[in-house]
Order: C-alpha cells, then structure tokens, then sequence
C-alpha cells in the first residue's frame, strides 16, 4: 500500500473535527468564568446577586465563540 492510496482513501468533512477542536475554548472559558464567580461569593457573599449576573453575561460571550465554531464548521466543511 503506497502513499496514493493512502490519501485516496481519506474522504469526508473534517468540519467536524474542527468544531470539536473549536469547542474546547469555550468549555474551559466556562469553567474558568464559574470558577472566578465561585471564588468572588466565598470572599464577598453579599455580592453574589451582583456576580451572578456577571457570570451569565460571561457565560453568554463566551457561548458565543462556540457558535462561531459551529458557523465556521458549516460555512467551510459543506
């Protein structure tokens, strides 16, 4: 079996892939935004209707990114 026939072989979309890869940023984001709100009402508890919020606002920008990613996978992988 040679190299030709080798790439021959590959076929189909690797926007899957890259979504999959593209997702990533974002669940660590996510975690990282969770966190930080997690340890900002364990120092200051009255603050935590005020950093809740701040952590949906987070949340919701870095979502964003990942319906980047699922645009980017159907705009480049079809």
């Amino acid at each position: 079996m040679d190299a030709t026939t080798v790439l021959a072989d590959v076929s189909g979309s690797i926007a899957t892939v890259g979504y999959g890869l593209a997702a990533i940023g974002p669940a660590i984001g996510v975690g990282i935004v969770v966190g930080k709100t997690i340890e900002g009402v364990a120092r200051q508890p009255e603050l935590a209707g005020r950093l809740q919020v701040l952590m949906w606002i987070g949340i919701a920008f870095t979502e964003a990114l990942a319906f980047i990613g699922i645009a980017t996978a159907f705009i480049f992988g079809y």
